[in-house]
């Protein structure tokens, strides 16, 4: 009797060389076909999609779940406790609106354009921190240095979290993003959970005016929130307003030193910063793809077949790439004159803090280019370190020569 032949494996198309430059791979696999069913580094299966107008259809399209309860024999990737998960990110159109509603008045655009002198105060500030921090061979680290500690700061500030926690909280999440080991990751993660824990006691024993605080308020007078959704609503304002944001200073520094005709137009023109920021989130925006997603019910994207319950990643590098949506889309041009892109996400689950993080982009890239114009690359471009995450494509240092 003849045996039925086993499944063959999937492929997995991540090397060693993808980390840092993933989008090569992206370029392949995108030629290759519009999805593609792969293994993920982490041994998880995933449906990949490529292509900008597909990914750009994915986003909204009300058959992809973001709740990992829609996930077909349980959801095998990367995972948060309860007390973290039950967030904006994870949660259907059942739940997402009443949540958001709670926390969006602390990042609308009058509300950041009210804060826009603290922020330019606080990039200032970091840029004073940084010329003091030149080592001996005249270097400074610009992720340590700028690029880490002011989101932190300034994200902070809204949620009132003690000045001395605010590092140690960037650190915990910077191991969970690219831990060396399980239990790194583990550690990490139990670190923010109590983190979270004692600020959230600490808040409710003393209110004061901030967000976090009405957060409570509204957990525990009008009962709109579960303990659980507090404490992640807490986790994502805090790890979205730092992690994100940090990358894209440091990987928008690394993008203008390698294009000095762009960074010279800046400089002559501060007006085209904006810009530059939009040009910035499409060329070198972190997240590598959207929250993962579970088809409810079975669905064509792009005309392949994906059963329900599978897990679907939305490539948004792939799709920032996509020729057919940008021309020359591995060029960067601050010129650009469509640099729409999906960095913020689309739809329902449309970044809250977009405007937070355009102000802060434009204040910090303008302050360095405007405050240091000998700026400039402290080690050769190939012995730059990047993550090794296929989540995330991001520096793990940025050494600088700030000039005189």
């Amino acid at each position: 009797m003849t045996q039925p032949q086993a499944n063959p494996p999937l492929p997995q198309p991540f090397d060693a060389a993808h980390f840092d430059d993933p989008y090569a791979t992206y370029a392949r696999l995108r030629e290759e076909g519009p999805v593609h069913h792969i293994r993920l580094p982490d041994g998880s299966a995933v449906w990949l999609v490529l292509r900008e107008a597909d990914v750009r259809a994915g986003l909204t399209d009300p058959r992809l779940s973001v709740n990992k309860a829609r996930a077909g024999n349980g959801y095998q990737g990367f995972s948060l406790p309860p007390a973290l998960d039950a967030n904006l990110l994870n949660i259907d159109p059942e739940d997402h609106p009443r949540l958001r509603r709670l926390v969006s008045k602390a990042f609308t655009p009058r509300y950041v354009e009210g804060m826009r002198q603290r922020i330019e105060d606080a990039c200032e500030r970091q840029a004073d921190a940084l010329a003091k921090q030149l080592t001996a061979d005249g270097t400074v680290d610009l992720v340590a240095a700028f690029a880490q500690p002011l989101p932190v700061a300034l994200i902070g500030d809204i949620l009132a979290v003690p000045e001395p926690d605010r590092h140690a909280f960037s650190g915990w999440v910077t191991t969970m993003m690219d831990p060396a080991g399980p239990q790194d990751l583990v550690a990490a993660i139990g670190h923010i959970h109590r983190f979270l824990l004692d600020l959230v006691a600490a808040r409710r024993a003393e209110p004061g005016d901030d967000l976090l605080s009405e957060l409570i308020a509204a957990r525990d007078e009008g009962d709109r929130l579960s303990e659980d959704e507090l404490v992640s609503l807490a986790f994502l304002i805090l790890m979205a307003g730092s992690e994100n944001t940090q990358h894209v200073i440091s990987g928008g520094t690394l993008t203008l030193l390698r294009h000095p005709d762009q960074l010279a137009a800046l400089r002559a023109d501060p007006g085209l910063m904006p810009g530059a920021v939009e040009e910035l989130l499409r060329y070198v925006h972190p997240n590598q793809s959207a929250i993962r997603r579970f088809p409810t019910e079975p669905v064509e994207l792009a005309g392949v077949p994906v059963p329900a319950g599978d897990t679907v990643l939305l490539c948004l590098a792939a799709a920032h790439r996509d020729p057919e949506r940008y021309p020359e889309p591995d060029r960067f041009d601050i010129h650009r004159a469509d640099s729409a892109h999906l960095a913020l996400g689309q739809g329902m689950h449309y970044c809250l803090g977009a405007a937070l993080a355009r102000t802060q982009l434009h204040s910090a890239l303008g302050t360095l280019v405007r405050r240091f114009p000998g700026l400039a690359l402290g080690c050769p471009a190939e012995r730059l370190a990047w993550r090794t995450s296929f989540r995330s494509h991001a520096l793990k240092r940025l050494p600088v020569r700030i000039g005189r």
